[in-house]
């Protein structure tokens, strides 16, 4: 719970989302409330068709509710406009995917790099901010590699390098070992705890494993688009 007169980093009140299929109105959402606090690792189950997918791309800015408040960091990225939650997601949120979305022909360098293209940064402030990044995720043998030069669990090394190297306000991951074999599942899980127990990084994961989520210091589940636990 949120201490009185603090901010949760997330803030959500009476959300709903629903999406039209074909002619019909479909509920995904249906009044959730809820606070995710700054350096939290929050985990969301549920199965599938649950809403935890589409709750994570609410508060990542990739969609938008139909009604309710949204706040991140403070912000009301509910009511920011398509070019505007763009930027704001370029240099607050850093997306970690399942099949890891890598660019094929670019190698782990210019992978992670991509994010920081849309800086400030000079080309050797990128370069030492990237070197750095990739050795935090134990590749920095691994960075001339292509993505098909490099198991699944390395490959996913790199998207979280990728997720973090404009060290943002907030990292979502979205069935992040849902791809990987057990043993790589359990690297990632502990460099994720890594960057939130030493580094501090908010996380919210999506996840159906029941291990990964215990991974998380909270659990949250959803079931027919509504909470069914909260934090405590």
């Amino acid at each position: 719970m949120t201490a009185p007169g603090s901010e949760a980093l997330v803030r959500i009140e009476h959300l709903v989302k629903s999406y039209r299929r074909g002619g019909q109105h479909v509920p995904v959402l249906t009044d959730i409330t809820l606070d995710i606090q700054a350096g939290d690792f929050t985990a969301l189950m549920g199965p599938s068709g649950s809403g935890k997918s589409t709750l994570l791309n609410l508060i990542a800015g990739i969609d938008k509710p139909d009604s309710g408040l949204l706040r991140v960091d403070g912000l009301d990225i509910a009511s920011m406009s398509e070019t505007d939650l763009a930027h704001w997601r370029a240099a607050n949120v850093g997306f970690i995917f399942q099949f890891y979305n890598l660019m094929p022909v670019l190698s782990a360098f210019e992978n992670v790099e991509l994010p920081l293209l849309l800086t400030p940064l000079s080309r050797r402030e990128r370069r030492e901010r990237v070197a750095l990044t990739l050795s935090m995720v134990g590749l920095s043998e691994r960075m001339d590699h292509t993505p098909n030069e490099l198991s699944g669990g390395q490959q996913q090394r790199v998207a979280i390098a990728r997720a973090i190297v404009t060290d943002p306000t907030l990292i979502v991951a979205d069935e992040p070992t849902g791809d990987l074999d057990r043993q790589s599942a359990s690297d990632v899980l502990a460099l994720m705890q890594q960057l939130n127990r030493e580094l501090g990084k908010t996380i919210i994961m999506v996840t159906h494993d029941a291990h990964a989520a215990q991974q998380a210091r909270t659990l949250i589940h959803l079931e027919k688009g509504e909470l069914i636990a909260t934090p405590g």
